[in-house]
């Protein structure tokens, strides 16, 4: 996405911004509540239609993208609430994400129509295979209402994930979870830039230092900074974003730095 604006009624919610996700690249999109961040990933997720500005997916131009799009393209995307069926049961919907692998067509193999039974179970083996990746396949047979909310996460990030998508938009998916539930999230997406480039919009500065390579930094529908963690960390334009002018700068830039906690992935 290059010089991308969009305008809400005549209020400006994202002037001149742009990001490039690189092949095999974790890519972090961060800023102080109201920056942008949500629009940004509607205009990737083609939720939201920009005003201006360019969007490109392997070298092809997208003029209209729109959401059914996406998995023709090779995206995937996990929204901040779970999104889920209620009325399906956890494989069944983890089996709607790998709908694009159905020869047949998802419908026809969900509902067990003639000469789709080869369809139906391949994408159960899919299905079941990812939600093992997650550690959710005990759930399978049941519904998303009477799991708790961490689970539900689990099994969203399985719904885009059994799709093998090349690139995947992931919006706020450590909200709700406990700290040792983030480790493991974190520990997942590091794995996934060998399958995958991803794209991450997240408050949880701890993660997003650890998984990261390369961040963006919005505020007020701006581009402030954009660089490796470490740039990010030591811009003072940052820490000025998040915790205001009338601080230590260099102070609050090492707080910031301490979110790395021990960061692995480079």
């Amino acid at each position: 996405m290059s010089g991308i604006h969009v305008a809400f009624g005549g209020v400006l919610a994202l002037d001149d911004v742009s990001v490039t996700v690189e092949p095999g690249q974790v890519h972090g999109l961060i800023g102080p509540n109201g920056a942008g961040k949500t629009t940004l990933f509607n205009v990737a997720c083609g939720l939201v239609r920009p005003t201006s500005g360019r969007i490109a997916w392997r070298d092809r131009e997208l003029h209209r993208l729109r959401p059914s799009q996406l998995s023709k393209l090779g995206i995937s995307r996990t929204l901040q609430g779970v999104g889920l069926f209620a009325g399906l049961t956890v494989l069944e919907n983890v089996m709607i994400g790998a709908h694009r692998h159905a020869k047949a067509g998802f419908a026809s193999a969900l509902l067990a129509l003639p000469n789709a039974d080869k369809d139906d179970r391949l994408l159960r083996e899919r299905a079941h295979h990812s939600l093992v990746e997650l550690g959710a396949e005990s759930y399978a047979d049941r519904y998303p209402g009477s799991l708790p909310y961490p689970v539900q996460k689990r099994v969203a990030l399985a719904r885009a994930l059994v799709a093998d998508p090349d690139l995947l938009l992931l919006d706020e998916p450590a909200s709700g979870l406990s700290e040792d539930e983030m480790t493991e999230l974190g520990d997942l997406i590091q794995t996934l830039s060998a399958r995958m480039s991803v794209l991450l919009v997240e408050h949880h500065m701890d993660l997003v230092m650890r998984v990261c390579d390369r961040i963006t930094v919005l505020d007020s529908g701006k581009q402030i900074a954009a660089g490796t963690p470490a740039e990010v960390q030591a811009n003072p334009a940052v820490t000025e974003a998040y915790l205001g002018d009338a601080v230590d700068v260099e102070a609050d830039a090492a707080e910031l730095a301490s979110a790395d906690g021990g960061r692995t992935h480079a």
